[in-house]
């Protein structure tokens, strides 16, 4: 269970939203979180690896040696 506070505007238009759609709010509000959870585990995955820097290439390089084969 979670319970969090909107602005009024965003409220309202969550509100409106599930009426005209017949859903609920708690559908959209799980529907919203789910999307940007997804964005936020990839973009602290690309951090966290960005800190382990290993080898690097340039991409001239690597396109040189894939056209080569």
């Amino acid at each position: 269970m979670l319970s969090i506070r909107l602005p009024q505007d965003i409220e309202n238009r969550l509100e409106k939203l599930a009426k005209s759609t017949g859903r609920t709010k708690s559908f959209y509000v799980r529907e919203a979180i789910l999307e940007h959870l997804d964005d936020l585990e990839d973009y602290y995955l690309a951090q966290h690896r960005l800190k382990k820097r290993g080898k690097q290439y340039l991409i001239k390089d690597v396109e040189r040696v894939v056209a080569d084969d």
